[in-house]
């Protein structure tokens, strides 16, 4: 609940020009307590962990969500992992869920870069991302690695986070063919197993 009040809140900040001064100033505030709520959570769970500073060395994508709360779900990478090693022998239900939560955070991934890129390429000198239609199409081809190159980011911090949009839809993708991969493999070592001999 909080990372979406941290991305409506951003939205607001970002796509609305015409707010007033009154409704910025609680989208800010609903963005830092968004932010204390991630580091409260960061920080119980790292004492209830006893681990120290190996906590952040084994929960490295947590301290990433930490630091930059846009990318909070990728957090899905855990539920994947947690597919993968589950007995050896996943579910079809689990792989099925893995697709889905890939897709949903792809969607939330998308968006959230789409507004960050957004915020940093507009009104930029030789700027080729004039509205946010133009940041969601670049993030479409961005995450899906078909990369056209017509809408293409020009400041430092725009294309910092083009680099973190290319990793982040190679991850997704990675995981929604590797699972699906993986039960096919399944499916058809299922099969195989119930054809009768051969006489």
């Amino acid at each position: 609940m909080a990372s979406l009040v941290f991305l409506a809140a951003y939205a607001v900040l970002v796509l609305g020009r015409g707010v007033g001064t009154g409704w910025r100033d609680l989208c800010q505030a609903a963005l830092f307590a968004a932010w204390a709520l991630f580091a409260v959570d960061y920080a119980v769970r790292w004492r209830l962990s006893g681990q120290r500073l190996r906590f952040v060395r084994t929960h490295g994508l947590d301290t990433l969500v930490l630091l930059l709360p846009l990318l909070r779900p990728l957090r899905v990478v855990r539920l994947y992992e947690t597919v993968q090693h589950r007995h050896g022998r996943p579910r079809l239900a689990l792989h099925a869920r893995v697709i889905v939560y890939a897709g949903l955070s792809a969607v939330l991934l998308g968006f959230s870069g789409a507004l960050a890129v957004y915020q940093q390429e507009r009104g930029a000198p030789d700027a080729t991302m004039q509205t946010f239609g133009d940041a969601l199409w670049w993030t479409c081809s961005t995450l899906t690695t078909v990369g056209y190159g017509d809408i293409v980011p020009v400041t430092r911090l725009g294309r910092t986070i083009a680099v973190g949009m290319m990793a982040g839809g190679l991850a997704l993708l990675g995981a929604v063919t590797g699972s699906f991969s993986s039960w096919m493999l399944q499916v058809f070592s299922r099969e195989d197993d119930e054809r009768p001999p051969r006489s």
